[in-house]
């Protein structure tokens, strides 16, 4: 992956709807090899697919929770188990193995605050295994990026090839 590579990623990040041509355009390009980029870069796996970015209040759900999950043991039974149940509840947008005091780190959005007391209630307690769950609300969003910071460049080796 080269800087050309890279700014292509940034400028597809930014907005997935652009045409070849527009993107061509954007990182100095012919639109054939632009496309070729591209269409090596998908098949890479780097670029994984494209989507639209929704509005979350508008679309209707306002409440943002940060959940700490942590488990009362961690058997591969009991790990998968709590995986695939969270993996199965759409509310819950992402979820992190985590270190330290919690063992995940789960971002649901909800309608409402009964809303979320429901879906605690009713699909996240009766997952078996957990010991804790800690919930915090975020009163807002000062930032949401979906721009990946360009990766810091290998550091040369200190020792003789």
């Amino acid at each position: 992956m080269d800087a050309v590579d890279l700014q292509i990623i940034r400028e597809l990040q930014a907005d997935g709807r652009l045409s070849n041509q527009e993107l061509a355009d954007r990182v100095r390009l012919s639109p054939s090899p632009c496309l070729r980029r591209v269409r090596r870069l998908e098949e890479a796996g780097l670029i994984r697919g494209y989507t639209a970015i929704v509005d979350q209040l508008t679309f209707g759900l306002p409440i943002t929770v940060f959940v700490n999950i942590r488990l009362e043991r961690h058997t591969s039974d009991m790990v998968s188990t709590f995986e695939e149940h969270i993996g199965r509840i759409e509310h819950i947008q992402d979820c992190y193995l985590m270190t330290g005091d919690s063992d995940y780190l789960l971002r649901i959005v909800t309608e409402s605050l009964e809303a979320y007391e429901r879906l605690v209630r009713d699909q996240i307690h009766a997952i078996p295994g957990i010991a804790s769950i800690q919930s915090s609300f975020a009163f807002g969003s000062v930032k949401q990026s979906r721009i990946y910071p360009r990766p810091a460049p290998p550091r040369p080796s200190p020792w003789p090839a």
